[in-house]
């Protein structure tokens, strides 16, 4: 009789674990849900299609790696290239996460944001100062045509100004869509890859224009083909927009998105 009294208990236990467990993902999702409301909602089918201009509005996203720059000029196509090389997790460019995927990365340590200003401050003729964080990938749908990058690191409390935004999705396509261009619009600093070939580099103090750099033609492959995006900002707003097009400029519609 003690015995299975032990084993009841067991189960009791291991089962409240679990119910427990489960309760907390949902709250962290209500949570998320709750804070981005207006810009994202969280993912909750199994995939999405572009909207009737083709824009893709299913991504994975890192939340903000600390890159204090106190001003836009400084991304001149060498620094926006060299500060965008710079290994901040491992697998960046070929990981696929998925959602609540946690990394660890090392990055700039960034005194708090003087919010009259929207300015980050960064070290003046000193070496800066390294700390490690982890940070977690969030699946989402875009409520609207173009990403919101700033909102997404505001909803979340996070770094807001200086930073780099990591993001991931998936184009699943029945069969190969010949002579496609990506076609992307990004405010501040950033590059694209489609399946790891690198497609577009925008540098500058730029505002997003829908279809402001428009890559050469690709053929996005049957199957899977991984989409992937990274965006630096200093001051300001921060978000981007992408799609494909054919040679006329029309959107290219024929692919489902997925996360991972």
């Amino acid at each position: 009789m003690k015995i299975m009294n032990k084993i009841l208990l067991a189960v009791f236990l291991v089962t409240a674990a679990a119910a427990t467990g489960n309760a907390q993902k949902k709250n962290a999702k209500i949570d998320v849900a709750e804070a981005l409301k207006g810009y994202f909602k969280p993912v909750t089918t199994p995939y999405a299609t572009p909207d009737e201009k083709g824009f893709i509005r299913r991504w994975m996203m890192l939340e903000p790696i600390s890159k204090p720059n106190s001003t836009n000029r400084v991304f001149t196509d060498t620094y926006t290239r060299e500060n965008l090389s710079v290994e901040y997790f491992p697998g960046q460019y070929t990981v696929i996460p998925k959602d609540g995927d946690k990394v660890k990365v090392t990055m700039e340590y960034q005194p708090p944001v003087n919010l009259t200003s929207n300015r980050p401050t960064a070290p003046q003729g000193q070496q800066p100062k390294f700390v490690k964080a982890t940070l977690t990938w969030h699946a989402l749908d875009s409520d609207h045509f173009f990403v919101k990058l700033f909102r997404f690191a505001t909803g979340l409390d996070k770094d807001r100004y200086g930073v780099i935004f990591w993001t991931v999705t998936v184009i699943n396509c029945e069969e190969d869509i010949e002579n496609v261009r990506l076609a992307v619009g990004s405010n501040k600093a950033a590059r694209w890859w489609v399946n790891g070939e690198e497609l577009l580099l925008l540098a500058g103090d730029r505002h997003m224009g829908v279809d402001s750099a428009v890559s050469d033609r690709i053929t996005l492959h049957k199957g899977k083909n991984i989409l992937r995006g990274v965006t630096m900002n200093g001051p300001g707003m921060s978000e981007f927009c992408a799609r494909f097009i054919d040679d006329t400029g029309k959107p290219v519609r024929n692919f489902t998105i997925t996360c991972n």
